[in-house]
């Protein structure tokens, strides 16, 4: 977006507070790593007769305020199912069906996880969790790919000949970073994997897609989707020249 002022200044120090309304588009949120970033500016000119042109600016972080009511696709809940037969020192075959009640959870909050497991193998067998994000990032045609654990965790044993359903409270880390799914140069994903230890075999495994949101907030709040977390302060010391947004525009989000 881009702004004109066609003001001359005359000599002395002018103060010029604004407003800007983001674009209501589907603009991904503020990242940053060694392998790309997404970068949010304010830039101010000032251009003087045979001079070059002054520049100042500064970054703010720029937060998606998605909720689980915005979007049908976080509703959907999701399901997987497995079997493997067992081989060399066990005998028998173990089956795993998961389900959770939606795609969507914000940071801090529980996922329900209920599995079906049907133990009919000669050992036991333990149900295991695991929390984990993707980084991919995209450029000149080629793929570049970074996971990284959130968290891992272990259920009861199921003995041999046993069938149980099993519900397991996974609580999302409050620190955890947001999905971005709405960026061409990069994603940030998350999955959910439920797997048997099956002693001397390969685990079998599902995977949930999960889409991580900003800590829940009340869905009736008027505010618009997208928010300013932060801003550098202007570098010429004069900032409690600037009054406070609310000083002009009446309300303040």
């Amino acid at each position: 977006m881009t702004f004109k002022g066609n003001d001359i200044i005359d000599r002395g120090c002018h103060v010029y507070p604004f407003t800007f309304q983001i674009p209501a588009e589907d603009l991904p949120s503020s990242f940053k790593s060694s392998s790309g970033k997404i970068v949010y500016k304010v830039e101010a000119i000032l251009k003087r007769s045979l001079k070059v042109d002054s520049k100042a600016k500064a970054h703010f972080t720029l937060v998606h305020n998605g909720t689980i009511h915005s979007d049908l696709m976080l509703k959907a809940p999701q399901y997987g199912n497995t079997e493997k037969k067992m081989k060399l020192f066990s005998s028998g075959a173990v089956a795993l069906d998961v389900n959770i009640e939606r795609t969507g959870y914000h940071q801090g909050e529980g996922i329900k996880v209920v599995a079906y497991i049907q133990n009919s193998s000669s050992r036991d067998i333990k149900p295991k969790y695991h929390l984990y994000e993707k980084r991919s990032y995209f450029a000149k045609g080629r793929r570049k790919t970074r996971t990284t654990d959130i968290l891992k965790e272990v259920g009861d044993a199921v003995p041999p000949s046993a069938g149980q359903a099993v519900t397991r409270i996974i609580t999302i880390p409050p620190a955890t970073h947001a999905s971005i799914l709405n960026c061409k140069i990069l994603k940030r994903e998350h999955r959910l994997r439920v797997s048997l230890d099956v002693k001397y075999a390969s685990d079998p495994e599902i995977k949930l897609p999960i889409v991580i949101l900003q800590a829940s907030q009340d869905p009736d709040d008027a505010c618009p989707q997208y928010s300013v977390l932060s801003a550098l302060p202007p570098a010429n010391g004069i900032a409690g020249m600037y009054p406070s947004l609310t000083d002009f525009n009446g309300s303040s989000c």
